[in-house]
């Protein structure tokens, strides 16, 4: 399963617009520990395959970064109706065991 991306932040704006909760990976292409989470966040995904995942470069929409207040990446942010709920920092989303860890208590 693969997260689906995010191009344009008006997209970006209508997928955050669910009744359930969805999470949007932050990212960018010059990133190591993206390109890190990337090669341990498959089995976490097929465990909350029952969520939507959305990645987004916030090189290539900005405004989706600034506004909620996404400083590092990879950042992981949980989405309901247009709000944000949960934010994983950077800072903590270096192994599966903290990504799970806040899944958990988040969705």
């Amino acid at each position: 399963m693969a997260m689906e991306p995010i191009n344009q932040y008006g997209e970006y704006k209508e997928k955050i617009q669910n009744d359930d909760k969805v999470i949007v990976k932050f990212f960018a292409g010059w990133c190591p520990d993206c390109t890190r989470m990337n090669m341990f966040i498959d089995p976490i995904l097929e465990e909350y395959k029952h969520i939507n995942w959305y990645e987004l470069n916030r090189d290539d929409v900005p405004e989706a970064a600034d506004e909620n207040e996404v400083m590092g990446i990879p950042s992981l942010l949980v989405f309901q109706n247009g709000e944000k709920l949960a934010h994983l920092h950077s800072a903590d989303a270096k192994t599966p065991e903290s990504v799970t860890a806040f899944l958990r208590e988040n969705v």
